[in-house]
Formats: structure tokens, C-alpha cells, sequence
């Protein structure tokens, strides 16, 4: 599908612009920048940025569906894959204010006959660190047939990766497993309690849970890439995707769900801040999963130097990222039904907000000769590595080549709102990059090999 560039715009993206303060207001800055995320990245979605509960951004692009070429709305319900995880913990926690249940009850008492069931609890469900497999996508994928028993079945057949509570390891099949907990302990189903305690308190009249035959009015269709091709999602059993995946929702929703959340309606304070815990910390080094508290990342290495609450999903089109900035009462949610990645495009309307010279998307253009020089480049800049090979740059590894727009910027040409600029001394010495995520800069120092040390080497 092509998307109309207009004039103005063109030129605007042509430019390489930089986001200015004291131009233009911050609500201008946000829809630049989301206009060129839809014009140049093809995104496709809805976006929503509250500051105190003030609407800043709100705004539609792309199409719902692609083959009737419906637009996105406002009002359209996306699904938003593991930010489901954040309703499961949330009734998890409000089972256990009810006494329904305690987050130190061992998995065999509410689905028997899992290995090491009996040492299993709740809490290291919540927390990832049960050592349960990643997913069991083999069942719920292409299979609308498959009853939750065989599901079942299939799970305890998968080895432990760890012993658990010894370990880390992001695991849907963890949150499944939470999903069923829920209606041992409630005596509801997963979508009903889900509709009496959470959406119906919050006021989230648009939102619910997906389903392999109820239709969902103004439901986006799903659509993943494949190199530039856009091609539907493959069929997926809703029966039992659940629990780690399967709610939907509106970006106003998702607001109505952050202002609940500051308040007691869904859960007391003492349970909140349970929520809100960094239960990982003893299990370092691994990714910003050690930020985890229970269905939410608190604080993780992309929180712009602000105290950051946030939960993303991805699965087969949907991208999707919920941000919550307590501290400074920001709001901010990108839904997509395109792939397009909400993540780092919620990194940098972030980044509009606090001030940063955030890059509009634009078109990249290669030079059409390669620099010379190029192994000068190559090194370590903090935690960033840039390899030189076959006369090529690369991006932390050999998958991710970088193709020059000039001598000293380079882009990802299957990630293009990754660029990396080289900073020179006055004699010409590289002391430094530029790196942009999602158009926020950030600069990285180049790390010189240490010198050897000859008195040790006689």
C-alpha cells in the first residue's frame, strides 16, 4: 500500500528535522512526529498522550482493515497481546485482597499435575521465575480445536528450564497458567471476571476479551510484515490464548485504566505498590526483565530518566505499548494492528515531552559510493558495538548492517528510525556516536582498548 506524502510534509521529512521547543507547541511536535511515523514507517494505528489527564495527542492512522480499506478510528479496539499480562496480575491481586487465594499457593493447588507443581507458587508466576517454558504456541496457533485439556497436557509435557524460584525466564506459559487460577479461585471465567472487576470498575465499556466466534464491533484485523510485504496474521485459537495475550481495547480505554489505577477502585495501595515492586533484582543481567514487578516493568533502562511504569505486546501485527510516567503525570499508549513498533515510537513522544530534540521520521537516502574509512568507526561506544566486515558497518551484530546517508551517518534499512551518527575531533579522531531509538538521540562515548601493560607482560 502506498501512503500520499503531501507537499509540505515531504519537505518537512525530506529535511531531517530535529523537533524544536521553542517553535512550536508540544501538541505540534507530537502530531510531526506521528505524521511522519505514518507517512515514512507506514504506521498504522491509534495514539493517545495525556499530560494530567489533558489530551495532547489523539489521533488515527492507517487502516483497520486492509482489504476493505476501512480506516482506524478512535473508537477502534485493538488487540493488545502481553499487555494482557497486566489485567491478569491485576486480578490476581485482587483475588488475593479477597482472600481467595494467597501468592505463596503452590500451582498444584489450582491445576494439578505440573512438574514440581508442589513448589511452584503463585508469586514466581507473577514474577517469571517458575522456569516454565516460553509459549506453547503449537497449540493455539492454526488450531481452533485444541480443548483446554490437551492445552494442559501439552504444558506439563515441556521440561523446566530451572528449578523454580532459582531462575529467570519470560514465560506466556506462566501467565496462562495465572489465567486459569483466576477461575479456580473466582469461579468465573477469565473474559467474565475480567468484565465485572476490572473493565466494568474502570469504565472501560470498550474493551473485552477476544473470541474464536463472538463478533467484536470495530475489532482491527491484524497484519504482519514480511520484508515490506504486508501479509494477515495466521489463525489463532482465542480459546486459549489467554491470560498472557487475548484482551482488547481502545487507546481512551487505557486511559480510563490509569486514572482507576491511581486511585483504590481496582486495587488498595499496599497492593499497588506490591505491583509495582521489582521482584527480579537478585537475578541481574538479564535484559530489563529484572525490572519486573507483577504484569509491569518498573523502571526499565528506557524510562528517560523518568519513573516509568509500562508494559508492552507484539504478536503477528499487533504492536502494542502502554506508558505510564506517574511522577509527572504523563499518559501515553500506541496501539498498532501493523507491526509498526509501538515501543520505541511511545520512546519518542516520550522524548517529545521531556524536552528532547526527538527526529522526525524521514526518507533515507544512501550515498551512492561507500566512505572510505570505515574501519576507523568500528568499536565500542558504552554498551553499543559497531563491527566493520566486508566493507561494511554493522549494528551490535552481523544481522544488522548499516548503509551510509552520508560520511558520518549511517541507518538500518529494515529499521530505519535506527540511525547512527559519528562524532569527530578537530583533527578528525572518532571520540563518539549518536545513536537514535525511535528518534531520541543519545550520545555514546568510544571506549579506547586499554593499554597493554608491559611491566606485567615481562
Amino acid at each position: 500500500m502506498r501512503l500520499p506524502i503531501f507537499g509540505l510534509l515531504l519537505a518537512l521529512l525530506l529535511a531531517r528535522p530535529a523537533l524544536s521547543q521553542s517553535k512550536t507547541t508540544i501538541q505540534d511536535q507530537l502530531a510531526a512526529y506521528m505524521q511522519g511515523q505514518h507517512a515514512v514507517n507506514r504506521f498504522a494505528g491509534v495514539v493517545l498522550v495525556t499530560r494530567h489527564d489533558s489530551v495532547l495527542l489523539h489521533r488515527a492512522y492507517g487502516l483497520a482493515d486492509g482489504e476493505w480499506n476501512v480506516p482506524n478510528t478512535l473508537d477502534t479496539r485493538f488487540t493488545l497481546a502481553s499487555i494482557s499480562k497486566h489485567f491478569t496480575a491485576l486480578a490476581i491481586l485482587q483475588l488475593a485482597e479477597r482472600s481467595r487465594l494467597q501468592l505463596t499457593d503452590k500451582l498444584s493447588a489450582f491445576v494439578p499435575g505440573f512438574p514440581q507443581g508442589d513448589a511452584i507458587t503463585v508469586h514466581q508466576l507473577l514474577t517469571h521465575t517458575a522456569g516454565l517454558a516460553l509459549d506453547f504456541e503449537d497449540v493455539y496457533l492454526h488450531q481452533m480445536s485444541v480443548p483446554k485439556d490437551s492445552a494442559l497436557a501439552y504444558m506439563r509435557r515441556q521440561p523446566l528450564k530451572f528449578a523454580p524460584g532459582t531462575g529467570l525466564a519470560y514465560s506466556n506459559v506462566g501467565y496462562f497458567l495465572l489465567g486459569c487460577i483466576i477461575e479456580k479461585a473466582s469461579g468465573l471465567s477469565y473474559g467474565e471476571y475480567l468484565q465485572r472487576h476490572i473493565f466494568a470498575v474502570a469504565g472501560m465499556t470498550h474493551s473485552g476479551l477476544n473470541s474464536n466466534t463472538a463478533l467484536v464491533p470495530r475489532l482491527a484485523r491484524l497484519y504482519y510484515r514480511e520484508d515490506t510485504v504486508l501479509v494477515k496474521n495466521p489463525a489463532i485459537n482465542w480459546d486459549l490464548n489467554v491470560g498472557h495475550d487475548g484482551v482488547y481495547s481502545t487507546a481512551a480505554d487505557l486511559a480510563r485504566l490509569d486514572q482507576a489505577m491511581r486511585g483504590t477502585a481496582l486495587l488498595s495501595e499496599a497492593s499497588k505498590a506490591l505491583m509495582n515492586t521489582q521482584h527480579n533484582k537478585q537475578f541481574p543481567g538479564k535484559g530489563f526483565l529484572d525490572h519486573y514487578g507483577y504484569g509491569i516493568f518498573i523502571n526499565p533502562f528506557y524510562n528517560q530518566g523518568h519513573y516509568l511504569l509500562t508494559h508492552s505486546g507484539g504478536y503477528f501485527g499487533a504492536m502494542t505499548t502502554m506508558d505510564r510516567y506517574p511522577e509527572d503525570g504523563l499518559f501515553v499508549t500506541v496501539l498498532s494492528n501493523n507491526q509498526a513498533e509501538s515501543h520505541w515510537i511511545s520512546y519518542g513522544l516520550a522524548g517529545i515531552l521531556f524536552g528532547k530534540a526527538v527526529e522526525v521520521p524521514y526518507v533515507h537516502r544512501p550515498l551512492p559510493v561507500v566512505p572510505t574509512g570505515l574501519a576507523a568507526y568500528a568499536g565500542q561506544y558504552g554498551e553499543t558495538t559497531i563491527l566493520h566486515a566486508n566493507g561494511q558497518l554493522y549494528l551490535q551484530n552481523l544481522n544488522t548492517p548499516l548503509v551510509a546517508e552520508s560520511a558520518r551517518k549511517f541507518f538500518n534499512p529494515k529499521n530505519p528510525d535506527r540511525t547512527v551518527e559519528f562524532l569527530l575531533t578537530k583533527a578528525g579522531r572518532v571520540h563518539a556516536l549518536t545513536l537514535t531509538k525511535g528518534g531520541v538521540p543519545e550520545t555514546l562515548p568510544k571506549q579506547q582498548p586499554p593499554k597493554q601493560n608491559r611491566r606485567a607482560s615481562r
